[in-house]
């Protein structure tokens, strides 16, 4: 910091101003100039003692003024600070990348924006952070500097809990029946696949419903919701399950005595109706049906030959 000194040699501290006569021809300054008239005065006959380098330092002052000014209207300001703490040493070598399993590291590097001569004090932590969390598989994003060179991104991941069908497109679904993003191949085949308009949100429940069924969920290969209101389970022999609205866990009970008992998915069957609690509609296949048919048709024809005989 510099001072300016001020000598004061034998005035006082209040002087009165001179005064003139009326109309004797002298211009009367106004009392703000008058001011710098004698600092004028004071520094022309020396008596204001000024220190060495003071226009240097002022010169550099000014022109630092200007050129930061220049490079903030020419948006340039962030340019020059990367380049000149990059020249510094603190250009990023290092990027760790934990809590990641879907999302590529290549993705995260790309929307950081490193060329090699990205700073580490100039990256803006903020806006970084908000391009990752656009990642379709990113839920929540956390970014810390570490000095000099090396920058932590720890993600949290979403959780895919099952492959919703809508028309021709499949999407991995979060439980609550938020999209992730389109299913590409099979790495989550294992998940429950739900089918309808509707299906994903639907399935938050599915969980609980056949926790106490492992023996049916094991042979479950598709929930269809139909109509907004009750699931159709697709077997993996192609039987079709309808199951009611309501007590779905007593539909469910029922199912797995059949089975057990009766085998019944393993009979020429195409559907089992458990809609109504106090009955089971079962549904041949057409080839059972012709079959059945031909058995009926046989016993008509042996129970008319009879009649005749007697």
């Amino acid at each position: 910091m510099f001072s300016v000194t001020v000598k004061r040699v034998g005035r006082p501290s209040h002087r009165a101003e001179p005064s003139y006569p009326e109309g004797d021809g002298r211009m009367v300054l106004p009392r703000p100039l008058r001011r710098v008239v004698r600092f004028l005065v004071s520094l022309g006959s020396g008596r204001i003692h000024i220190p060495a380098h003071v226009g240097t330092v002022s010169a550099l002052a000014f022109l630092s003024a200007t050129g930061l000014y220049g490079m903030s209207l020419g948006g340039h300001t962030e340019a020059v600070a990367q380049a000149t703490t990059t020249a510094a040493g603190f250009a990023i070598e290092d990027v760790k990348v934990s809590g990641n399993s879907e999302t590529s590291e290549i993705d995260i590097l790309q929307l950081i924006g490193l060329d090699g001569t990205t700073s580490l004090v100039a990256l803006d932590v903020d806006a970084a952070r908000q391009k990752i969390a656009t990642l379709p598989w990113v839920e929540s994003v956390e970014i810390r500097k570490v000095y000099p060179k090396t920058i932590e991104v720890k993600l949290k991941e979403r959780t895919a809990y099952a492959i919703w069908q809508h028309g021709a497109e499949l999407s991995l679904v979060e439980k609550g029946g938020a999209v992730i993003a389109p299913l590409r191949d099979n790495k989550f085949s294992q998940l429950p696949l739900v089918v309808g308009r509707g299906a994903e949100v639907a399935a938050v429940s599915l969980e609980d419903e056949f926790s106490k069924w492992p023996d049916i969920k094991a042979r479950v290969k598709a929930y269809v919701w139909i109509s907004g209101r009750r699931w159709d389970l697709h077997m993996d022999n192609g039987v079709v399950i309808k199951l009611p609205e309501d007590e779905i866990d007593l539909a469910l009970a029922r199912l797995s005595k059949f089975m057990k008992e009766q085998d019944l998915l393993d009979r020429d069957i195409a559907a089992v109706d458990l809609r109504l609690s106090d009955r089971t509609a079962i549904q041949l296949t057409p080839e059972a049906m012709a079959r059945r048919q031909l058995v009926l048709d046989q016993r008509t024809k042996d129970l008319k030959k009879a009649g005749q005989n007697i």
